[in-house]
């Protein structure tokens, strides 16, 4: 079958008889030279009469020659209800309803066509309509694609999304937007929502061709984006190669400005680590510096001196007489000299200078001094530092309006459910938890009860029926919970607690967060990612089969097995075995939960944590793939700033805190550091986010320890002597907790 383009004449369609060529309404008009028939393409689709019985490449796009000629001897018969012409082929399917019409007249009288199923057609008295609530306002808003202007009225013209309360479009518009997008990229342009969306559109007449999209056929386009900044931009190059010198995993390795992306320095340039990821050019740092974000920001890639009166002077090189502190210095100085504001000026203090036998009583133990901090924790660290600074932004969409949840601790799973589902919760909204099962302070400590509840919460997730494996979990397959939208609300739970001062997972595996953030089909399983005892045994057997025979009898052994994952295949030499246990591989770890992950993933977008997720992923592994990093004498101490009165000896109490603190850490208390943290904040752990307000210590002339969760801050006791310190510590935290946890 040869096919051709239309002729000077343009000859009319067989269906419709209009000359008209235009794809975007009527489809591709084709004319067929040897079956003397041209044809445009939507009305062969919308005619009543004919179905497509033959192979895609049969006939036109599977329309039998036989077929479309008995549909247009049918349609000769049949009077257009429109236009009052013969050759009307496409009738409405409402019950009772006889009106005939040709495609262009439907068109022009604003019929619907459903490009989906069985192809039906609705007269302009029965098609379907949307309903708009009359509460809703009806003034005018912006098409969110041509951004004209669009009137909130029941009209042919104009389609509400099903999924934004405000998003409207012309229908002209998003018809356009459809044929470009293909079925793959067809969403909602506000929130991106796929399935809903296109089943609504689907039932109000767009066509949504099954393609992908435009941009994504056309040979190189994103060429140039391929192109990765390669210079140095540093005043003062160092490399003797040149400033387009790039050797990776090497001093003179590249990096690229973490801001803006087009300014680069060599590392040994900026005098930078290679595990080192946050580097800024001069033009993003003063910007910083002028919206007064700088100063927010804890980046050592370029040094920074202090003036007299405080401002910062941004460097473009480190300079040698104020060489980088490393991280274990740092930390070590911080321990000996606590941050200590005094209340009088409220600014703060330079660092505490102790008299010489103070400073022996507050030095670090061996221990602690001699630490050598592994780069892997290091870069875990810097990442969580990321992270931090990331959901700090996203916290700024919370407002003051407060929603309330009810909790059982017993239950803690159905009671959080019912507060996620009730009609009022917003992820925006302020949480208030109330502990319904508690008569203690929790049930009103609005702060404690709320860091206790996402702690529970998380619990309960890591160890429910939504995940599988032990340690480093993978999503499970749960039909029950699938079709009550569990994991959609699982992945809700955990954008929620993290933005709202929560604590991480923890948990996942790698491959599930990596199928999170860079989609399961960039993704390659290996065996140790199975949780199935089972079924690893099984594919490991396939695996390390050593014989064509061998492998033939596993593979009958396990018939079924491979049966019900659709991975049968043939098998004529051992090395087949390489390619049917990738098969499995992928079938069990990533495509029979390819549900649960798709509705999972739309969870975690709430308040826009997946898209940053997806924008920092190393940064945020450090929180979803490892526990948070086990508390220490020195992470409080560098925790909690000290706040001193006039007319109070600061000096002693610091150095009773920081004794006390080291005492708990070497195991001579029975408190430890989690249960301190516990007393003034309502958290075991430090949260990803932060603590917000900062934690802080008081020291006053009372009886004993109070912690103030609201607050952050600790009030601690003026004593004479550190054994009276320690004792009213030890019998306040560990009477408070006790009381708490009955």
């Amino acid at each position: 079958m040869s096919e051709s383009n239309f002729d000077i004449q343009s000859p009319p369609c067989v269906l419709c008889g209009w000359t008209d060529n235009c794809p975007e309404k009527y489809g591709e008009k084709k004319t067929y030279v040897e079956y003397n028939l041209t044809v445009h393409y939507y009305c062969l689709l919308m005619s009543s009469g004919i179905w497509q019985r033959g192979e895609e490449d049969e006939g036109v796009d599977g329309f039998l020659i036989t077929d479309i000629r008995k549909e247009v001897n049918r349609a000769a018969k049949l009077k257009c209800n429109i236009c009052k012409k013969k050759g009307a082929s496409i009738g409405c399917v409402a019950p009772k309803c006889k009106r005939s019409y040709h495609f262009p007249c439907g068109l022009r009288k604003e019929c619907i066509f459903q490009f989906m199923e069985d192809f039906r057609s609705y007269c302009w008295e029965h098609k379907p309509v949307q309903i708009f609530p009359d509460k809703e306002s009806r003034g005018p808003s912006q098409c969110t694609i041509c951004l004209d202007l669009v009137e909130h009225l029941p009209l042919y013209s104009v389609l509400k999304s099903p999924c934004c309360k405000n998003a409207w479009f012309h229908r002209e518009c998003l018809q356009y937007q459809a044929l470009s997008a293909g079925i793959f990229f067809f969403r909602c342009t506000v929130c991106n929502n796929k399935d809903k969306f296109q089943e609504e559109m689907l039932r109000m007449g767009i066509h949504i061709p099954e393609k992908d999209a435009s941009w994504e056929l056309e040979e190189n386009a994103y060429q140039d984006l391929l192109q990765c900044y390669q210079h140095c931009d540093i005043r003062r190059c160092l490399c003797k190669e040149g400033r387009d010198y790039n050797e990776p995993d090497s001093k003179w390795e590249i990096k690229r400005c973490q801001s803006c992306g087009s300014r680069g320095t060599h590392l040994a340039c900026s005098s930078m680590k290679s595990w080192e990821q946050n580097w800024e050019c001069v033009e993003c740092r003063s910007i910083f510096a002028k919206s007064g974000k700088y100063s927010k920001q804890k980046k050592r890639s370029l040094a920074t001196s202090e003036k007299t009166d405080g401002t910062t002077c941004l460097l473009e090189e480190p300079s040698p007489k104020y060489p980088r502190q490393s991280p274990g210095s740092q930390h070590s100085f911080l321990l000996q000299s606590p941050k200590i504001i005094c209340q009088n000026n409220l600014s703060p203090c330079s660092r505490l200078e102790l008299p010489p036998s103070n400073r022996t009583t507050m030095s670090l133990s061996p221990l602690m001094s001699n630490r050598s901090w592994s780069l892997g924790k290091k870069h875990l660290r810097t990442q969580r530092r990321e992270v931090s600074s990331i959901l700090k932004e996203l916290k700024q969409q919370i407002n003051t309006k407060t929603t309330r949840l009810n909790i059982n601790t017993e239950n803690i799973w159905n009671t959080a459910l019912k507060g996620f589902r009730q009609r009022n919760f917003r992820p925006t909204n302020t949480i208030e938890v109330k502990f319904t099962n508690c008569k203690n302070r929790l049930k009103t400590d609005t702060s404690g009860s709320k860091h206790l509840f996402f702690q529970l919460l998380m619990g309960h997730l890591q160890n429910s029926s939504l995940f599988e494996g032990s340690s480093a979990k993978n999503l499970s397959l749960d039909s029950q919970a699938l079709k009550e939208n569990l994991y959609f609300e699982a992945g809700k739970m955990i954008a929620v607690s993290l933005v709202h001062g929560g604590p991480s997972p923890g948990f996942f595996s790698k491959i599930l967060f990596n199928c999170l953030v860079y989609g399961p089909e960039n993704v390659k399983p290996n065996l140790e990612d199975v949780a199935d005892i089972d079924v690893a045994q099984t594919i490991k057997k396939i695996k390390y089969a050593n014989s064509l025979s061998s492998l033939q009898s596993t593979i009958h052994e396990c018939y079924d097995f491979l049966a019900a994952a659709g991975c049968l295949r043939p098998i004529t030499a051992l090395c087949d075995k390489n390619m049917l246990v990738n098969d499995l591989l992928t079938h069990h770890v990533i495509k029979r939960i390819i549900s649960p992950l798709e509705s999972f993933r739309q969870g975690l977008k709430t308040l826009g944590v997946l898209e940053k997720m997806e924008m920092h992923p190393v940064a945020f592994s450090s929180i979803f793939c490892h526990k948070p990093e086990r508390l220490s004498a020195e992470t409080l101490c560098d925790l909690f700033t000290i706040h001193c009165s006039s007319g109070v000896k600061e000096v002693g109490g610091a150095d009773f805190w920081i004794g006390y603190l080291q005492d708990v850490e070497s195991g001579e208390s029975v408190v430890t550091l989690e249960d301190i943290l516990y007393f003034v904040t309502g958290s075991f752990s430090i949260p990803p986010i932060g603590f917000d307000p900062e934690p802080t210590i008081k020291f006053l002339h009372v009886g004993y320890p109070i912690g103030n969760r609201l607050l952050n801050c600790l009030e601690l006791p003026i004593t004479k002597t550190y054994e009276s310190f320690k004792n009213k510590m030890e019998f306040t935290i560990r009477n408070t907790l006790r009381v708490e946890r009955e």
